[in-house]
Parts: structure tokens; C-alpha cells; sequence
């Protein structure tokens, strides 16, 4: 394909998105339907796509229309692009830009740096000064992060294996564990040190949440809202501890014990109504259900979905899931709450209405991390009990 005919294809991707259609079945749907397209066609226009979704509000002013077609004219100005090659109107190209095709100027700062405008002054009040090279941030792509697996080899050795599959990474400033690759991302999954469990995809913040524990062997600790089970590995890869993974909807784990057995780990997974029969825990880690404004880079229809309903309706559910799980924390254990955003109204705002409710339960640890330190955007908080006095 040429740039242009990958230009096009964007284009009639993003309208199927735009109606509608989730991102990730508009590209599949594509893919389908256009055996012709290569490896490194298929690759250019799932960027051009995800790009456009990153930045669909200032692209539509670039480009002049909320359109597939607008928002590439978007992309292409916003990279000082040659838009007369790219929409030439030959075969397999755009038809040629149109004087009325022109850019619009910025209407708020929130379309200039494609946050929704209802957002906007709740994620300037949790980011501060931070906002703006924040949301820049989210209008990029995100770094592939790697976790060095330590049952299986040392941050020096996975490095050395990595280049033998001519995928080269550097060490993160976030975690111990964190690699930042650098060059062959798109070969992580087809390598030998991935197929090996020298190595997991883990964004560096995400193992940093974990690596904050303070975890001893000999401790009982439980990923409570597992998902993929990202953090469950990552616990189990300190050996001698014994590591639980719940997920209400037991589906999301279904692949972990093909993961666990790859990396090496040993995990046990537990039903809603085996937990209770394995409790206390010594450490209870729970990575709430929250907007995923810390992860809009990676899954960028996610901030033009949310609401302020569904916002509402997550606090209240991070405030409820805090409010079951007290019981499985042991008498001296941690509650460790966490979540991938950063939005006060799922992170400090919720840990502190746990704490007015719960007067027995003090913060021993909170941290932050933003898009702008090169992870993505986390949250975490350790919770435990005021010492009894016996």
C-alpha cells in the first residue's frame, strides 16, 4: 500500500469508529476485509488510527470536520505533512483537500489538548501544573514497558537475551524490574525471551504499585481484582510468597495459569466464594475498576466514553469494593489500593472517604505516578489498622 492508500483506509476505519464501532473490531473488520495489506501496512494504519483517536478533538479542528476524513487532514497538518501527495485523488488515494476543508482555531485548551470539556476543569484541580504536559502526554504513544521476570534471570541477562531477538531496552527510572524498550517492540511477542517468561508486558508504573509493597516471604498476598493477573506475576516473582488471584468476572484470569506456568510462577486462583475460606491476608492489593485515564494513550476511546454519570458510578464502586474486602485483611496486614488514573475523584478523594469511615484504618503510604514521568498514570495507597494497644 502507499501512504496515501494507508491514508484512506484510516480514513474509512475511523468513520465506522466515529458511528459507533469499537476500535479495536473497526480494525479488525478492516484487516478482513483487505488481504492485500501487509504486515507494515497493517501497522502504519492501526497508528494512523490510534493516533487520530488520541487526538480526535484537535485533529477535528485541523482538519475542519469530526469526520475519518477530517481528522486525517488533522493529523496530517498537525505533522506539517504534504497533504497535495497524501490527498492527490489517484488510485487508492483521497480526493484532494477542499478550500472549505480549512482549520478552525481552538475553541478551550480542553480541544486543544483533547481532554472532553466536562472533564477538563476536574482533571486540572488533581493534575495542577501538570495538566497540560500531561494531557500532551496522553496525546501520544505510550512507551512498551518490559518486567524482568527474577525467578527466571537479572535485569543484565534479560537484556543480553533481548538482543539476540534484536529487541533493544533500557532500564526504567520507575521500578528495579522496569525496562523501557527501545527498538523491536513489535517483535516481544514472537521472541525467545518472551516465550521463555524472561519477560512480561507491564507498563513501569504498574510494577512500581507492586514493588512498593512491603512484601516478605512467608506472606499470604491477594490480587484482588486480578484482570489479566499483571500484578499477580508480579507478586509471585518475589519468591516465597504464597499468591492468591481473584477477578468478579472469573474470564478476565483465563489466561493466567498459561502465563503463570510460562513465567515460572505459582498462583492460586480463587472464586468469590473460595476467598473467604482462604482469609486473612497479609497483604490485600486491589487495582480498582476506575476510568483508566492513566492508560488513555494505550486505550484512547476510553476518554471520550467516559462520563460524569459513569465517573459517579465508579467512585462509588472503588468506595464499595474498599468497604468489602476490610475482612480479608489480617489484624496487622495492608490494604493496598490502587488504581490507573489520575483523577482525584478515584484516588486521593476515595481513600480519604474510606478513611473518615473507617476511623480504626490509618494511610501508611501514598504515591503518584503521571504519564508526564514516562509510565503510565497510577495511584496507590497502603491502609492498615491503628495498633490496638494490647
Amino acid at each position: 500500500m502507499t501512504p496515501a492508500a494507508r491514508v484512506q483506509a484510516s480514513i474509512e476505519i475511523l468513520d465506522d469508529i466515529l458511528a459507533g464501532m469499537p476500535v479495536e473490531k473497526a480494525l479488525t473488520g478492516w484487516a478482513r476485509r483487505s488481504r492485500f495489506a501487509g504486515s507494515k501496512d497493517r501497522a502504519a494504519v492501526r497508528d494512523h488510527v490510534f493516533d487520530a483517536v488520541r487526538c480526535k478533538r484537535s485533529f477535528a479542528a485541523l482538519g475542519g470536520a469530526n469526520t475519518g476524513r477530517g481528522l486525517m487532514i488533522g493529523a496530517v497538518r498537525a505533522e506539517q505533512g504534504n497533504l497535495e501527495a497524501l490527498f492527490s485523488g489517484d488510485r487508492h488515494a483521497p480526493s484532494p483537500v477542499l478550500e472549505a476543508e480549512t482549520t478552525r482555531d481552538f475553541t478551550s485548551d480542553a480541544e486543544r489538548f483533547d481532554i472532553p470539556e466536562w472533564l477538563w476543569p476536574r482533571f486540572s484541580a488533581s493534575l495542577g501544573g501538570e495538566a497540560i504536559p500531561a494531557a500532551q502526554s496522553l496525546q501520544t504513544r505510550a512507551a512498551v514497558h518490559l518486567r524482568v521476570n527474577l525467578l527466571k534471570g537479572d535485569v543484565a541477562t534479560v537484556l543480553l537475551a533481548l538482543e539476540d531477538d534484536n529487541i533493544k531496552a533500557l532500564p526504567h527510572p520507575a521500578c528495579d524490574t522496569a525496562l523501557e524498550v527501545t527498538e523491536g517492540a513489535r517483535k516481544i511477542s514472537q521472541s525467545r525471551a518472551y516465550a521463555n517468561g524472561l519477560v512480561e508486558l507491564q507498563d513501569a508504573a504498574s510494577q512500581a504499585v507492586v514493588a512498593a509493597l512491603d512484601l516478605k516471604p512467608g506472606m499470604r498476598v491477594l490480587d484482588y481484582c486480578a484482570g489479566g493477573g499483571g500484578k499477580a506475576l508480579a507478586l509471585a516473582a518475589h519468591k516465597g510468597l504464597e499468591v492468591f488471584a481473584h477477578d468478579v468476572n472469573a474470564g478476565r484470569m483465563r489466561d493466567l495459569p498459561v502465563r503463570a506456568a510460562r513465567a515460572g510462577a505459582k498462583i492460586t486462583m480463587l472464586t468469590t466464594d473460595e476467598i473467604a475460606d482462604v482469609a486473612p491476608f497479609d497483604v490485600v492489593l486491589v487495582d480498582a475498576p476506575c476510568s483508566g485515564s492513566g492508560s488513555w494513550r494505550r486505550a484512547p476511546a476510553g476518554k471520550w466514553a467516559l462520563t460524569d454519570e459513569r465517573l459517579q458510578d465508579l467512585t462509588a464502586i472503588q468506595t464499595r469494593i474498599l468497604t468489602q474486602i476490610v475482612s480479608l485483611v489480617g489484624a496487622h496486614g495492608t490494604l493496598a489500593y490502587a488504581t490507573c488514573s489520575m483523577l482525584n475523584d478515584e484516588n486521593g478523594t476515595v481513600v480519604d472517604r474510606f478513611l473518615e469511615r473507617n476511623p480504626k484504618w490509618r494511610e501508611s503510604f501514598r504515591r503518584s505516578w503521571l504519564v508526564t514521568h514516562g509510565t503510565d498514570g497510577f495511584f496507590t495507597a497502603h491502609l492498615t489498622r491503628e495498633p490496638s494497644g494490647d
